[in-house]
């Protein structure tokens, strides 16, 4: 069985317009690209969306925005978590799931929950999601790292969880999670620069910051490795792994939307507590663009 989020998929910034309202005519212009050059599935409202700097009413007329352009061209897989299991519940049972394919949620940030309350939550999460789900674990930014265990466990107690956004930094993790999880369950790269390393032990796939701006490189990419055409794919691989590291720098999506802004595909815009990048990084990836391009 082929998995609803195998391939490339897009962690989908939201664009602003100087005032910092939303510039919706863009995030559709950004959506018809992802899928014009490959992509594979898109994520809209994830932490890279900015989401929570986003009022509830223009989370929704985001989702309606994606939902509408995709007119399920291509799996949608929402984002919604937060560290209260009531709040997130609420959001998924107050939100019209027509035509989204996925959830995918956050592991509880700043309050460091144990195993147990990780695997507690997460139930509650799946016992309300009428869509499947995908875990997101990315203890860098949450001060928690889901463990293989835990992961395989909610996998075997929910099998409406098919699959885990992996970002912890450690390949390890995620191979042996692809050694003893459920054939339902999946392992997804969170991490562009590991992406490839990851579909070599097992991961099906990648949910990328550098798609917004380069999609069809990035697409690319996983298809080549999935594929099993590691010499292609390493190529690619590694004409972007400098500027990966460029991007991310000084925070996401702080260096995705300096590069998308040079690209003409997005003015570099964020609301605090996000700032735009340096003048001296965002020239460092203007450069790094000219070598790749």
């Amino acid at each position: 069985m082929t998995h609803l989020f195998k391939g490339a998929g897009v962690a989908l910034v939201t664009p602003f317009k100087p005032d910092y309202s939303i510039d919706f005519e863009t995030l559709e212009n950004l959506v018809e690209d992802q899928i014009s050059s490959g992509m594979d599935y898109i994520v809209a409202l994830g932490t890279t969306a900015e989401t929570p700097t986003l009022s509830t009413e223009e989370q929704k007329e985001v989702i309606g925005c994606v939902r509408s352009k995709i007119n399920k061209r291509v799996p949608l897989l929402l984002g919604i978590g937060g560290n209260d299991p009531n709040k997130v519940v609420h959001t998924i049972e107050s939100t019209d799931f027509g035509d989204i394919d996925g959830l995918l949620s956050v592991t509880p940030y700043y309050n460091r929950p144990s195993q147990e309350g990780l695997f507690e939550y997460f139930k509650l999460i799946a016992a309300a999601s009428p869509v499947p789900v995908v875990l997101y674990n990315v203890p860098s930014r949450t001060g928690v790292n889901l463990l293989c265990e835990t992961s395989v466990r909610i996998a075997k107690a929910c099998p409406n969880v098919i699959g885990v956004k992996e970002a912890s930094g450690e390949c390890s993790q995620a191979a042996r999670m692809v050694k003893y999880a459920p054939d339902h369950f999946a392992v997804i790269s969170g991490d562009d620069a590991l992406a490839l390393p990851m579909i070599s032990v097992g991961s099906i796939g990648v949910i990328s910051v550098i798609a917004n701006a380069l999609p069809d490189k990035l697409s690319q990419m996983i298809r080549f490795a999935n594929n099993d055409q590691y010499n292609e794919a390493r190529a690619v691989h590694l004409l972007l792994i400098d500027m990966l590291k460029l991007i991310f720098r000084e925070g996401s999506p702080g260096g995705v939307k300096a590069l998308m802004e040079i690209m003409g595909k997005a003015q570099n815009v964020m609301r605090l507590p996000m700032y735009p990048v340096s003048h001296e990084l965002y020239h460092e990836i203007e450069a790094e663009l000219k070598k790749i391009l």
